[in-house]
């Protein structure tokens, strides 16, 4: 597990982003099942909560009714997002406050265009284009571990790795140069060996940016490595909330238990009673 991090949050940003009693349902009219129920959560900077549980616990759905991306069968029936207290509009988050990593990220990417279409696309949407615009995103590169932008600038998706479309995903998401990360299941579908450069990099990237991160992920071993804070979510609610150490020493509700010690039998180990 990571050692404790400090918060080296800048007065000019905010410290803490907060999700408060989150309802999302199915359908269009949101007459359907619940997904998320009344879930609050807090994301500070200088520090990753993971967000855990297993597949259709609400995660992504989280990460997407914060953001105001719900696809069109689900609807948010309650909640709200604050900035060190101020309530805000989920679009004034997307791409200024809040950057995002999605799982599987070849298919994040328009396979038609090339890594610098992407980037100078992000810029304009971001208002941030300019005769600077090209040093911005050599920068955002190098941050991200890719030392060669003259030779992956011009590729496709189709042309790169995994690895190398992940980092130029994290490359995209730095140039908002947001307080806030969503990271979606970020090492799904990559190998072991370019899964833990993928963690390194977040790590350093918290550290040295200060990035507040609500890392999305079902993967306890992931937990283990970067978060600080690990929130579990069960069909919808929020059952149990605490630092990463307290989680996997003293899981206090079944599914945390239940996720710690699957986690544990792939070491041929066992959580104490």
């Amino acid at each position: 597990m990571r050692p404790a991090s400090a918060s080296p949050a800048p007065s000019s940003a905010p410290g803490t982003l907060s999700i408060e009693g989150l309802t999302v349902a199915a359908g269009r009219d949101g007459t359907g099942p619940v997904l998320v129920r009344d879930l609050t959560l807090e994301v500070r900077r200088g520090r990753v909560l993971a967000l855990v549980g297993a597949s259709g616990s609400g995660k992504s759905m989280t990460c997407m009714a914060a953001l105001g991306t719900l696809p069109p069968g689900a609807r948010t029936l309650s909640g709200r997002t604050r900035l060190d207290g101020a309530e805000c509009a989920p679009a004034s988050l997307r791409g200024r406050q809040v950057a995002t990593i999605l799982q599987n990220p070849r298919s994040a990417f328009n396979p038609v265009r090339t890594m610098r279409d992407h980037a100078l696309e992000t810029l304009a949407a971001l208002g941030l284009s300019g005769p600077d615009a090209e040093a911005r995103i050599t920068a955002a590169m190098a941050e991200a571990g890719l030392d060669e932008p003259a030779r992956i600038l011009p590729l496709h998706a189709f042309e790169m790795s995994g690895g190398m479309l992940q980092r130029m995903m994290i490359a995209l998401a730095l140039l908002a140069e947001a307080p806030f990360l969503f990271a979606d299941e970020p090492t799904t579908d990559l190998d072991l060996l370019v899964q833990m450069r993928i963690l390194d990099l977040l790590e350093r990237l918290v550290a040295a940016r200060g990035l507040g991160v609500l890392l999305v992920t079902h993967d306890m071993g992931v937990v283990a490595r970067l978060a600080d804070d690990v929130a579990v979510l069960d069909q919808g609610r929020l059952v149990e909330c605490a630092p990463v150490e307290e989680v996997f020493q003293a899981p206090r509700h079944p599914v945390t238990r239940m996720l710690v010690e699957a986690h544990l039998a792939l070491y041929g180990l066992e959580l104490a009673p």
